[in-house]
C-alpha cells in the first residue's frame, strides 16, 4: 500500500512540475516574425532633415554626421541580431530607409540653483520598410531612440556619451520593430 502511496505522488509531483513549467513557459524565441521569403536587408544612408529653426534656442545642437553614425549603428544591430543579413540594394529582399527628423536635448532634473543636472536625449526618426517590389511594409514616423545623462555625481556624462547611448537605443528598437513586428 505504501509503495502504491508513493508512486502516486511521485506522478503527481511530476506532473505538478510539467504543468508549472508549461504554465511559467513565457514563449519566447530569437526568431523573426519576418516571413522566410525575406531573408537580406538593404539600408541606405540617413538623410538628415532636422529643421534647427524649428527648435527653440536652447535645444539647438547640430552633431554633423548623426545620420550617418545612426546608420552604421544600426547596420551593426542587424548584424549582431542576425536574423537579416545585410546586402547591396539590387540583391536585398527588403529596403529600410530613414530621417532623422529630430534631436532633442531634455532638462530632467533641476538643482536648487536652477542649474540642470539631467538631460534627457531624444533622437527621432521617420521609417519605411519596403520589399523589393518596392511595397510599403510599415511606416513609422516619429520612430524613437534614447537615453538620460547627468551633469553631477557619480553617474557623471558627457553629452556625446549620450548620444552614443541614444543611438544604440535607437538602432536595437529599429530591429526589434522590423524582425518583431511590434
Amino acid at each position: 500500500m505504501k509503495k502504491k502511496l508513493q508512486k502516486k505522488f511521485i506522478l503527481l509531483g511530476a506532473l505538478f512540475s510539467l504543468f508549472s513549467t508549461l504554465l511559467s513557459s513565457c514563449g519566447y524565441t530569437t526568431r523573426s516574425l519576418l516571413p522566410s521569403s525575406f531573408k537580406t536587408i538593404y539600408i541606405p544612408t540617413f538623410v538628415n532633415k532636422i529643421k534647427f529653426e524649428d527648435n527653440p534656442p536652447e535645444y539647438k545642437t547640430y552633431y554633423p554626421g548623426l545620420e550617418i553614425k545612426i546608420t552604421n549603428a544600426l547596420i551593426d544591430r542587424f548584424v549582431y541580431d542576425g536574423n537579416l543579413r545585410i546586402a547591396r540594394d539590387e540583391e536585398a529582399d527588403l529596403r529600410l530607409e530613414g530621417e532623422l527628423v529630430d534631436y532633442l536635448r531634455q532638462p530632467l532634473r533641476y538643482a536648487e540653483s536652477d542649474v540642470v543636472e539631467e538631460y534627457r536625449i531624444s533622437l527621432v526618426v521617420n521609417l519605411s520598410l519596403k520589399d523589393k517590389e518596392g511595397n510599403l511594409l510599415w511606416k513609422e514616423n516619429h520612430f524613437i531612440g534614447d537615453t538620460t545623462y547627468r551633469l553631477t555625481g557619480p553617474l557623471t556624462r558627457t553629452e556625446q556619451e549620450a548620444v552614443n547611448d541614444a543611438v544604440a537605443d535607437l538602432a536595437r528598437r529599429i530591429v526589434n520593430r522590423t524582425i518583431e513586428n511590434w
